[in-house]
């Protein structure tokens, strides 16, 4: 046997199980996102420490019912344990299970045990289990079940120590071998509990080893929670060696998904489904009869070590769903908390918000006077201060939005949304986990267009796609506070602030157009699939502080560090683009601004501003600006916001940066925000304020609905597979943008 130097752990179980909080339990802020090989999903991975500075990296994988998928997520774990060549292949796996509602999710941990994996099952939520008169007796649980079976609580941390003398026991075994184990003497001397205390027996010592053992004989003896029938052994035997798998569980997963998963080649997919058609090899039935069986065998075993003390009346639970799932109460609740989360995004920012823009006010001042003049310091203090500051701003409000979504997964509450909504979202050819996706589009699209792989029917999850980037997410914050501010005077509607009401009114605009446009591809798109909600409701549980901070700093550095890299990017090309042009028109503009400001006797300040307007006017962004002017005349739009209107087809939040830079560069009133310098500005033409409410109407419309994110319409490529839908999602976003923003400018 080659010893291992590093042990890999996969974290899995059902959705709602508790698993996420027990992945940060473990790593605490030794975690990293990524994704998986190849597929945009999300890949948390942690380092979980143990004794004597020993240490295991864990996988968190996405939230699966069983080996036989009905998404995109669960396909995924489905690809990677049934292929040992994965490269995150794990060497054993922590099952996470709710302790509240074992019976049901035991049936995905006795077939990833079949499958030749070691298990270490983790039931959480003993605190809530405790309430409810529920005790397990985890020893004879384990012996019978043929794995390790602990309790834990990730509210109070109990267990989580035992759990972690497990892990050290499993990382024992899998870097010395069983044999090396079994003759160590040290068994169990670092642990936590005291000799003679549950995993410290020879009993728990040969149940690890027998898992953990390389003795392949040793695994698949214990992989006895399901008996092959004839026709399964007969295709088995014909195919296991070209399989490359550890058990013939293993191998029949495989033949049973042949059809779709990535490993296996075109031959052998062809041979498997040559091999079904002449054994007779019925996916269906088969997979029936194998969930029936793993039920006969198991449920068994939780009612022999299960006791429940039934409770009389209903649980808290039971008593707060009668209320917030009520089919008039509980939509009207629901609004009710959109309404506080909007408020309170508008108005508990604004003191950070200044002191953030104040902040990059004096860094710019401080930079002006310590760097040295010519083109460096023009780029620092106009380009890259003003751009990166415009955006940061807005920290705060992104802060308050991604918070308030953590706090209502934390609870419990946004299952029960999905729920509630399932079949008002039918009526619209949608599904109740679209809701998910559209309110996760509230933050960002991109993760919310990949969650909609747990939408099973296509016609469903293709409409949610689409539709998608019309939720307001995070991006279109900096725009819409920006903008609000020349749109919407700063008073008080009762007790509500009136800047707060619009804000709220832009989104449910985009929920709107959302919803009558999924209606109308409900009729347009076509399917034959009928569409089906399985969903677990957990426990209402008290929020932990450590998890809603760890999904909060998640979100936000990425939002910093994804948005940041784009502004400063296009800050640096845009004011090169804004400083530099065709020599003689940057000379005849210069001379214009002169020689206009001493006709009409302009102070010099003024006359400096004047100067930096038109040469910023002859340049290449002020080219390419007046090169789309025409085209976005009529919605109220001059050159200086097309050039904002074509940057921010990277990011939308970069319009305000663009913005920050145009308006910063040649002025002399570096103390001023972007939103003063913007109120301020001058349609010398006119004599208006280019920054009218019918402008910034327009304009606001113009971003509910407009598609400006290059990065959705990448997403939307690779969840579609086709470049088709993306194309039909930017034109039909695009037509909105305009045809919308045009009437509201035209008829304000």
């Amino acid at each position: 046997m080659s010893l291992k130097s590093q042990i890999k752990a996969g974290l899995i179980g059902n959705p709602n199980s508790g698993k996420s909080s027990l992945f940060n339990n473990l790593t605490g802020l030794n975690q990293h996102v990524s994704n998986f090989p190849g597929i945009t999903v999300d890949k948390k991975t942690g380092i979980v420490k143990l004794p004597h500075s020993t240490f295991i990296e864990l996988i968190d994988f996405p939230g699966c019912y069983s080996l036989y998928p009905n998404s995109g997520e669960e396909k995924l774990v489905v690809e990677i344990l049934s292929n040992p060549k994965h490269p995150d292949y794990p060497d054993f796996i922590i099952f996470v299970v709710d302790a509240t509602d074992v019976r049901r999710q035991l049936l995905l941990a006795t077939q990833i045990r079949d499958l030749g994996l070691p298990v270490l099952m983790v039931m959480t939520m003993k605190d809530l289990a405790d309430k409810r008169g529920m005790h397990f007796e985890t020893g004879g649980m384990s012996m019978t079940m043929g794995f390790p079976t602990l309790l834990t609580s990730n509210v109070s941390g109990e267990g989580l120590d035992e759990l972690k003398d497990y892990l050290f026991a499993f990382r024992k075994v899998l870097i010395k071998g069983a044999k090396a184990t079994l003759e160590d003497n040290s068994w169990g001397e670092d642990f936590h509990l005291k000799p003679g205390e549950s995993h410290h027996n020879p009993a728990f010592q040969q149940l690890i080893v027998r898992q953990a053992g390389t003795d392949s004989k040793n695994q698949q003896d214990s992989a006895f929670f399901y008996d092959l029938n004839m026709t399964e052994k007969n295709i088995v035997a014909q195919l296991k060696d070209k399989l490359n798998a550890k058990t013939d569980y293993q191998a029949l997963i495989q033949i049973h998904h042949s059809e779709w998963l990535e490993h296996l080649s075109h031959e052998l997919k062809d041979e498997i489904t040559e091999t079904k058609l002449q054994i007779g090899f019925k996916s269906i039935p088969l997979q029936i009869d194998e969930t029936l069986q793993r039920y006969n065998k198991f449920s068994p075993v939780v009612n022999r070590f299960l006791t429940f003390k039934i409770q009389k009346g209903f649980s808290i639970t039971d008593k707060i769903d009668r209320l917030v799932t009520h089919k008039i109460l509980g939509p009207a609740i629901f609004f009710l908390i959109m309404f506080l989360v909007f408020q309170i995004i508008f108005s508990w920012a604004e003191l950070p918000m200044n002191w953030i823009e104040s902040a990059f006010g004096s860094l710019s001042i401080w930079a002006e006077n310590i760097l040295p003049g010519g083109w460096f310091s023009d780029l620092i203090v106009q380009g890259v201060i003003p751009g990166v500051g415009g955006v940061m701003v807005f920290i705060p409000q992104i802060f308050l939005l991604f918070l308030m979504i953590g706090t209502m997964e934390e609870i419990g509450y946004m299952s029960r949304v999905v729920f509630m909504f399932d079949q008002i979202m039918k009526q619209f050819g949608l599904n109740g986990r679209s809701l998910i996706s559209l309110i996760s589009g509230g933050a960002c699209a991109i993760p919310a267009i990949m969650s909609t792989r747990t939408i099973s029917q296509q016609k469903e999850r293709l409409i949610t796609i689409l539709i998608t980037p019309l939720i307001s997410c995070s991006a279109r914050i900096p725009v819409y506070t920006l903008l609000i501010g020349f749109a919407v005077p700063d008073v008080q509607v009762y007790i509500f602030n009136a800047r707060g009401l619009a804000f709220m009114g832009l989104y449910l605009l985009g929920i709107l157009m959302a919803f009558i446009s999924a209606l109308v591809m409900k009729y347009v798109i076509k399917a034959k699939e009928r569409s089906f909600l399985m969903l677990s409701l957990p426990e209402y549980k008290r929020p932990r502080i450590k998890n809603i901070s760890l999904f909060v700093r998640e979100k936000v550095g990425a939002f910093i560090i994804q948005a940041g890299k784009i502004i400063l990017l296009i800050s640096i090309v845009l004011w090169a683009l804004a400083s530099y042009g065709p020599t003689e028109k940057m000379d005849q503009a210069e001379k214009d601004a002169i020689s206009f400001s001493q006709e009409n006797g302009l102070g010099e300040e003024v006359t400096g501003n004047l100067i930096a307007a038109k040469k910023i006017e002859a340049s290449y962004a002020g080219h390419l600006g007046k090169f789309i002017e025409p085209a976005i005349k009529p919605l109220g739009f001059d050159w200086k916001i097309g050039i904002a209107l074509i940057t921010s087809f990277a990011a939308r939040e970069v319009f305000v940066g663009t913005m920050a830079t145009i308006y910063a560069i040649g002025s002399e009133s570096e103390n001023l925000s972007v939103s003063q310098k913007m109120a301020a500005d001058v349609n010398l033409t006119t004599g208006e304020k280019v920054y009218s409410p019918a402008t910034s109407w327009s304009l606001l419309i113009f971003y509910v609905f407009a598609l400006q994110c290059l990065s959705t319409i990448a997403i939307t490529r690779r969840e579609t597979g086709t470049w088709k839908w993306p194309i039909v999602q930017f034109l039909y976003m695009g037509v909105l943008a305009y045809v919308g923003s045009y009437f509201v400018y035209q008829l304000f």
